[in-house]
């Protein structure tokens, strides 16, 4: 049996509010999306998240069929892919690779599947393709909003956005890790309200100096991080997620900056179907 699904990307302005979608159909599908993002950002994790998805669900032994409109990520995961590896992830040019943590995470997720890329005109009518391209959207517009998108099914076609134990483990960590770039980007980190919804009402954090801080000291102090954003410096490849309990996820990464490298430790917790962050502690490992 083949899985056929198409997968889409979209961002306002690109870069701007940016959203990832895949569909199979009406009852399995996934979006997400990123405050501030490119269109080939989207394209990607579309991608990437279909294949976790897929292999969450134990369907690695099934051949998938991704329906794509960007030659990009077409070109990139059939043609350049294996000359970048063996350049060490660097263009003929000597450049690095955009978008790299991305293309690790698909190039690894692939390894020993069955997939295949087939390339359709986007804007076209193509259904799986208008209906992948319309989540997409739906989910920048939904960031532009500032509101949480629709996130979808998943992979087990529920009629409503589902618990982990629905969507799989995996699935759940992909959007928790979203949440926890969007709080590192410079477009949440300057909208109070936007980065308000992303933190508990009972929020604490222990700054790299130790000093312990309330949800309110920490809005109050918000602000973009000098000399680093999460656009360009952090990818959900680069953070460890780990469940441990049911409704609680511990995220651990390390940040690069003028200050020196931080190790970060969040800790997410859910009620209901929205996730906040409950805890982050930074910790100097070095200046």
């Amino acid at each position: 049996m083949t899985i056929t699904a198409a997968a889409d990307g979209s961002a306002l302005g690109n870069p701007g509010p940016a959203g990832w979608a895949w569909y199979i159909d009406d009852d399995t599908w996934r979006a997400g999306g990123w405050p501030h993002g490119t269109n080939n950002m989207g394209e990607l994790k579309a991608v990437l998240d279909l294949l976790e998805s897929t292999a969450d669900a134990g369907r690695t032994d099934e051949d998938l069929l991704v329906l794509c409109d960007s030659q990009y990520v077409i070109n990139s995961v059939t043609k350049w892919m294996p000359g970048w590896k063996k350049k060490g992830w660097k263009k003929r040019d000597g450049k690095p690779v955009l978008n790299v943590d991305l293309m690790k995470a698909i190039d690894a997720a692939m390894q020993g599947r069955r997939v295949r890329f087939e390339w359709v005109k986007g804007h076209a009518g193509h259904p799986m393709n208008e209906a992948a391209d319309q989540r997409a959207n739906a989910a920048a517009t939904a960031f532009q909003k500032k509101q949480a998108p629709q996130e979808g099914p998943g992979f087990d076609g529920a009629s409503s956005p589902a618990p982990a134990a629905a969507t799989g483990v995996a699935s759940t960590a992909d959007a928790v890790v979203d949440r926890e770039l969007a709080l590192l980007s410079d477009a949440v980190r300057g909208d109070r309200e936007l980065a308000s919804r992303l933190l508990h009402e009972g929020m604490t954090e222990i700054s790299a100096t130790g000093q312990r801080y309330s949800r309110d000291d920490v809005l109050d102090a918000l602000s973009p991080l000098v000399g680093f954003d999460a656009v360009d410096e952090v990818c959900a490849a680069d953070i460890t997620s780990s469940q441990i309990a049911p409704d609680v996820f511990l995220l651990t990464y390390t940040t690069s900056g003028v200050a020196g490298t931080v190790a970060r430790s969040s800790l997410w917790v859910r009620e209901g179907e929205q996730w906040t962050l409950r805890h982050h502690q930074a910790t100097p490992t070095e200046r």
